[in-house]
């Protein structure tokens, strides 16, 4: 009776472990979601990091764009400062004034 093998070759992929908060899984299992209807097929969390992966590489100049300082911003900014200073005044003084008439 003649003997017969089966060779499976099985590739080992190095997987490692990466902590995300709930917030961002939930980000990402949404593009995974969105890529597998534009694909038609399953797409795993990985697939979906190497899709945004790719993304970012094909226009680097969308991300520096985006995280390039607004001119401006630090006045802005401050001029926002100003404001709220001067609305939590304008509180304690409302307040202030009803707390006078209580009594």
């Amino acid at each position: 009776m003649p003997i017969y093998f089966i060779v499976v070759i099985v590739r080992v992929v190095g997987m490692t472990t990466i902590s995300v908060t709930d917030e961002v899984k939930e980000k990402l299992l949404k593009i995974a979601l969105e890529l597998q209807i534009k694909l038609g097929r399953r797409i795993d969390l990985d697939e979906a990091l190497r899709f945004l992966i790719a993304e970012r590489e094909k226009n680097p100049h969308l991300l520096e764009e985006a995280c390039k300082p607004v001119l401006g911003a630090e006045e802005a900014l401050e001029g926002l400062y100003r404001e709220r200073r001067l609305d939590e005044r304008r509180l304690e003084r409302k307040v202030s004034t009803g707390r006078k008439r209580v009594d």
